[in-house]
């Protein structure tokens, strides 16, 4: 007898995405262990030294970004399967070195940063190929359900991943935790070369250079007029929240609500997220972008509540809708960029915008601190939350966020010569 899965799990029916999401749940099973592993690490070889920690952290940092758009060009040029292949066992092995450098006693500063610089190149690489990926391995009707399958899996590894990884560093050893990490990226490899999916490039562009296909992929990000428009918006609210949410956040709240009710304020906002990921895998909205930013919109709530009344119980009752809103944009925005961008051009679409995303979150924790020392850490909260509400209603202004729709056929065929692709939303 055979087996029939629910429709909310349909995409799970398909052999190449069933590969796909194995892959993706054991990485990530590792990598939200890894950072906390990580920290412990630096910390027990610099003795406790947060400088140093900090180097680690850039050199990790700036070669994603730095790299990350030619990684995008990449993932376009070539079989996304074969990237993640290769970048996933490029990770295991630098992971891997690490691990082994820290079980055996032999790590040094400069090795740890050199190799986590290598490993935030190779990530460069990773990020883009697993974004374009997902709509050429499941069907277009099924494209939502599989973004939301993909996220409930990350948000709720990502809720035991921290506890996790800080258990087994208390007991086994930071060393360890990070040689679990790196062996799921080895059998994230194993699982990704089952995924065999052509490139995507055509021979029309075969000859093109790279830098002309770099090109090409900011042409076609300026032309989605909607694409642009919510980076850009998103490069704002990304460093607000980064600012006033996650950095000034702890401090007010270990002034007021005290430390254990933060921690009962972040948890309800990751159940927000899973929640809502389980409604998204039947619930499917006419306007993705439209929905998705009122959704988002609902994170200001906490940060002005937290700047006006700090409050424990309302305060996690709101902290939950801004997960629950939160995960509305996200997978609708995954969804519409899959539907509407050219899926020869995906990859590198969505390296600008992850770009957008990750330039500005360093901006908003440097930028916040200094505030703190001249205002009240009330007031910078009521007047960030009062901001994100402005530039999410300014978003929604645009007719070209408002307004679109999910595409009814799939946008997959290469334009006959490199230039700007058409704006579905005119």
């Amino acid at each position: 007898m055979r087996l029939r899965l629910p429709d909310a799990l349909s995409p799970m029916r398909d052999r190449q995405f069933a590969w796909y999401y194995t892959g993706r749940f054991v990485s990530t099973m590792g990598s939200v262990m890894a950072p906390i592993a990580l920290t412990f690490a630096v910390l027990d070889v610099t003795n406790n030294s947060a400088t140093a920690l900090g180097q680690v952290l850039a050199a990790r940092s700036i070669p994603l970004v730095i790299f990350l758009l030619l990684g995008g060009v990449v993932a376009d040029r070539l079989s996304r399967s074969l990237v993640m292949q290769v970048s996933h066992l490029l990770s295991a092995a630098t992971q891997g070195t690490v691990a082994a450098l820290l079980l055996t006693g032999d790590a040094r500063l400069w090795m740890l940063i050199v190799l986590e610089a290598a490993n935030g190149t190779v990530s460069a690489f990773t990020f883009p190929a697993m974004q374009g990926v997902v709509p050429q391995v499941v069907p277009r009707s099924h494209l939502q359900q599989a973004n939301a399958m993909l996220s409930f899996s990350r948000g709720g590894l990502a809720m035991i991943g921290p506890t996790a990884g800080a258990l087994l560093v208390a007991t086994a050893g930071s060393g360890w935790a990070i040689a679990i990490d790196a062996l799921s990226w080895a059998l994230a490899s194993f699982c990704m070369a089952k995924v065999r999916v052509p490139s995507v490039r055509s021979d029309a562009t075969g000859s093109t250079s790279m830098w002309t296909e770099l090109v090409e992929g900011w042409s076609t990000f300026r032309s989605f007029t909607w694409v642009w428009v919510v980076v850009l918006a998103f490069g704002a609210l990304n460093m607000i929240s980064a600012g006033a949410w996650s950095t000034l956040g702890p401090s007010l709240a270990k002034q007021t609500i005290g430390v254990p009710a933060w921690g009962y304020t972040l948890s309800a906002e990751a159940v927000g997220l899973l929640a809502m990921t389980v409604v998204m895998l039947r619930w499917r909205t006419r306007y993705p972008l439209r929905a998705g930013m009122i959704g988002v919109g609902a994170l200001a709530l906490p940060i002005l509540m937290l700047g006006l009344r700090p409050v424990t119980a309302p305060l996690v009752v709101i902290a939950f809708v801004a997960g629950c809103g939160t995960e509305v944009f996200s997978i609708g925005w995954s969804t519409s960029l899959q539907e509407h961008v050219p899926l020869h051009l995906l990859s590198r679409v969505s390296s600008y915008d992850a770009l957008g995303s990750f330039v500005a979150i360093p901006i908003g924790e440097l930028l916040f601190g200094p505030l703190a020392g001249v205002f009240a850490l009330r007031d910078i909260l009521v007047w960030s939350g009062i901001a994100y509400v402005v530039i999410v209603v300014a978003t929604l202004a645009s007719r070209s966020v408002r307004d679109l729709q999910h595409a009814a056929e799939p946008v997959i065929e290469p334009v006959a010569a490199p230039g700007p692709a058409p704006d579905p939303t005119g």
